[in-house]
């Protein structure tokens, strides 16, 4: 997933509907055998990926982080100055969750934390997202 596929349906600010597009990549698979292939946009990688490792559907949370990150602070979190050099740091760096997030909530920031997690068991699935602290307290704000 990368943010040029997720597209809004209106314009209306009253009316968000979500659209996600661009499904080349996508398969069905097995999640006891997961997939070994290495497919989609250098930054938006899990690190698992980029190793040759065999993943799961985590891969899409990883590029969930990846997202969050830079539509909280309009900045990459892997600011290489080439594909192998933003692999590189996918691979062997941690995320700034500091330097970009004057402002920033620590919920907001324990949700990208956990998304950019690259232990894949200790990346929260798509469920523990949704129930995260930080998308709880923005629904309850949008709700009323």
């Amino acid at each position: 997933m990368k943010p040029e596929n997720i597209l809004l349906e209106s314009a209306s600010d009253k009316k968000l509907d979500v659209k996600i597009a661009d499904f080349g990549f996508s398969c069905i698979f097995d999640p006891r055998e997961g997939l070994d292939l290495v497919l989609g946009s250098p930054l938006y990688m899990a690190p698992e990926i980029i190793k040759g490792e065999t993943y799961n559907e985590k891969v899409d949370i990883w590029s969930m982080g990846v997202i969050t990150y830079m539509l909280l602070t309009g900045r990459n979190p892997y600011p290489g100055k080439n594909k192998d050099q933003v692999k590189r740091m996918i691979v062997h760096s941690e995320v700034d969750l500091v330097k970009h997030f004057k402002g920033v909530s620590e919920d907001a920031k324990d949700f990208i934390r956990m998304a950019l997690n690259k232990d894949i068991e200790g990346r929260y699935s798509a469920k523990q997202l949704l129930d995260h602290k930080w998308l709880k307290n923005l629904e309850d704000k949008i709700s009323h």
